[in-house]
Formats: C-alpha cells, structure tokens, sequence
C-alpha cells in the first residue's frame, strides 16, 4: 500500500515538473538566436514576444507575438512548434506547424517574392523538414478588400514543397482542396453562397473551379458559378516568372455572362440610377504587373454586353429631352427593349462606348468615362420617335457613379433657344439643335473623347 502511494506521487510529482520545468528554463537567449536566423532568411526584422518549452502532452516550443517586417506585414498570435519524436536523433528534424491567428497584410507579397527568388538562386540543404502545417483563423489583410478568414491543413514534401491541402473558410461558405495528380497539382474550389471579396460584393449563389498548378503556371479551363439567376463561365491562366529582386505576374482569360439579373448588382453601385433586366455580355481580359497584388489595377479588359427588355430606373430620357428651357433633376424611370455597348477597362478607368438604348417611344446613344475617383464624363443623344420632327439632343453626362447627372447640354440649349427665337417655335427649334449637335460632334472629334 505504501509503495503504491509513493508510485503515485512521484507520477504526480513528474507530471507537475513537467508542467513547471518548461517556465523556469532560460529560453530568451534561443529566441534572440531565431529572430536573427529569420531576420537573415527573410530580409527584413523579426521579432518574437515570448517563447517556451512544454512536455505535455508532447515536447513543443511556443512562441507568441511573432512580427515580422518594419510595417507589420505579418503578425502571429501564436507559433507552436512540435518535433516528431523518431526524428530527433536523425540528421534531418521532422516537425510540424501549428499557427494560430497569422493576419497577413498585401505588402507581404513582397517578402514572399524575394524569399522564393533568393531561394532558386542558391539550394540549401533541408536540415529540417515540415511535414504538416495546421492555420487557425488566418487573415489576409487588402485594401478596400474583406478577405474570408480562413482554417487550413497542409501537407509538405521531405523537400519542404506543397503535396496537400484543405482550406476553409470559417464560415463554411468557401472550400479549398489541392492534390497531386501527376508532375502537377490539381486544385478544386467550391463556393456556397459566397459574397465575392473583390470589386462589387456579389453574392455567388454557387461555384465551382477547377485548376492546374504546375511549375509557374496556374490554369483554369473552365469557371462554372450560378449568380444573381444567371451563368458565368470561363476560362483563365496566370504565369509568373521569379528572378534576381524582381518578379513578373501575367493573367489572361475569357468570360461570359448569360441572364444575370442586374437590378441588386447595380444598385449596389447607385441607388439614385441603377438597371434592371437580364444581362448578356462576353470578352477577354489580361493584366501583367511586378507583384501579383497590383494585378487587379493594371486590369485591362473589352467586353461586348446587351440586356434585354429592362428598365433605367431613377431617369426618364423622355423627360431628360423635353428640358430645352428649364433644366431640372433626373428622375423617373425608362422602359427599353434592348440596351447595348462595349465596356473598356483600362486599370482603374471604365469606358462605356456605342452605349444604345431603343424601346418604342425612344432611341438613345452615347459614350461615358468612368475615371478612378468615380466621376462620371460624357456625352449622348436622344431622340424621341413620336415627335412631329425627329430630332435628336445632345445629352451631357456628369456627376458621379453614384450620383449621375444626365442633361441636354448647354450647346443643345442655346441653340434651341436661338433658333426658336430666329425660325420661330418647332423647326426654328429644330434647326438650332441639329447644329448644336453639330457643334457637340465636332468637340467630341478633336477635344474631349481624346
């Protein structure tokens, strides 16, 4: 009974060193030696709050508030470190990862570009190999961007190279998973109910993407997602090449749009003036830039759209083109059977081109310029069909994307009043429009569209 007692307590007594130990053993000077050995590999300063040992449940090092860059580019709550226990005594460490709340900022990427560019300069020996690596509630950090917070579970090579992975959004809305398949990996995304975290946040009703990753090389044969009661599908590629304190990312693909429901998207850019009816569209795009962050604004992009039997809600153009003496708001809604144009994109500045509205009271033309502080620039015309003389006025486009003014420009209006007051009332009206017309071609030929 009393040697059962002393086993006891001295199991006791252990499990409590164990749990003491870790605390008391001198651990700063370790964690100075792995800031400076980061510091060194990475190129810019590491610092780590804290660290110490733990024996239970297993040996582990944890270290916490882990910062890396002058600006923060990378914080960790908390970095646990667990080594594989047969690998010890071997000449190659076996560990795995587990990080805890990393939050990634944009100006990271620089970072990751020179670290793989210093590492195809020169191999190393792996001394230690990760073989899984556990993230908790890992966030990206973008401007203008709200980035999912992410889970994710990865397997690596004894090279230290990708094999596995899932990644998961916490809410369960996105889903990741990369397999090897072949001299390549294959990488499936599936989306359920997804606001999209880039430009308008549209609600993916369901998606799914399959891509190749091999080499330098990502490609998507096809995009197949269900949004807003309508289709989108595509393709894509991007490539990228490191080298010597440098790195070129390209992209390039194809899309189209078929029946999507424009009314919540556009209203998400202007509730004073937004669409509604079923949208057809389809074109190219490709971007190339030094970092893959920068993509997204060296955008360039043609694509051919129409929407079929909709409305202009919040300006009436029959409205807009009786206001030849007296100018007021916009307001009002107009009915159309077919509104067609060409979309520019050129980094952050939109261009709307041979933007045609028709419907049986009216047809309308027109070309408007998005500029990247969102105000609007344009011109147009429009011409009511049932008038006793068909004539179409000159529109001047301002305002912003969210507050757009649509006007007979001033030219249309001067003319008018000075042909009214020469010819007298309706074709005298007529003829002082027609040459402001005139007069408004002319200066969108040599000056403004330029």
């Amino acid at each position: 009974m009393k040697n059962s007692k002393k086993i006891v307590f001295a199991v006791m007594f252990v499990i409590i060193a164990l749990i003491i130990l870790p605390f008391s053993l001198p651990t700063q000077t370790y964690i100075r030696k792995a800031e400076s050995i980061a510091s060194e590999k990475l190129g810019v300063p590491v610092t780590i709050a804290n660290g110490h040992l733990r024996f239970l449940p297993s040996p582990r090092l944890v270290a916490s508030g882990i910062v890396v860059g002058e600006s923060q580019e990378v914080v960790v709550e908390k970095l646990v470190i667990v080594p594989t226990l047969s690998s010890l005594f071997s000449a190659t460490k076996q560990i795995n990862l587990k990080v805890i709340k990393p939050a990634i900022k944009k100006s990271a990427l620089s970072i990751v570009s020179a670290l793989t560019a210093n590492k195809s300069e020169k191999a190393e020996v792996v001394a230690i190999n990760v073989s899984r690596i556990d993230i908790q509630e890992m966030q990206f950090i973008w401007p203008d961007i709200k980035m999912p917070i992410l889970n994710a579970e990865i397997a690596l090579t004894k090279l230290n190279q990708l094999d596995s992975a899932h990644i998961e959004s916490v809410d369960g809305k996105l889903k990741v998973d990369v397999a090897p398949n072949g001299g390549e990996h294959l990488i499936t995304v599936n989306a359920d109910k997804w606001t999209l975290p880039i430009g308008l946040p549209l609600l993916i009703d369901k998606a799914k993407l399959e891509m190749h990753l091999k080499g330098n090389q990502l490609t998507i044969p096809k995009i197949d997602a269900a949004l807003y009661g309508g289709k989108l599908a595509g393709n894509a590629v991007l490539t990228w090449q490191e080298g010597k304190g440098a790195s070129n990312w390209k992209t390039k693909g194809y899309l189209k749009i078929d029946g999507l429901s424009v009314k919540e998207p556009t209203r998400m850019i202007s509730r004073a003036v937004y669409l509604s009816g079923h949208l057809f569209a389809d074109g190219n795009f490709s971007a190339s830039a030094k970092e893959v962050g920068q993509l997204a604004d060296r955008l360039q992009a043609n694509f051919k759209f129409k929407i079929n039997n909709g409305i202009l809600h919040g300006l009436d153009l029959v409205k807009v083109a009786s206001l030849l003496i007296k100018q007021s708001q916009n307001g009002g809604d107009t009915q159309f059977s077919a509104f067609s144009g060409l979309l520019n994109i050129s980094g952050k500045q939109y261009h709307l081109r041979d933007l045609n509205i028709s419907s049986g009271l009216l047809t309308a033309t027109g070309q408007v310029k998005i500029k990247p502080n969102k105000a609007l620039d344009g011109t147009g015309s429009v011409a009511i069909k049932n008038s006793v003389s068909l004539v179409a006025i000159p529109l001047d486009v301002s305002g912003t994307v969210s507050k757009p003014v649509v006007l007979p420009s001033k030219a249309a209006l001067a003319g008018a009043v000075a042909g009214t007051a020469i010819l007298g009332p309706g074709a005298g009206t007529s003829v002082g429009i027609k040459a402001a017309e005139a007069l408004d071609s002319f200066k969108n030929l040599f000056g403004r569209d330029k």
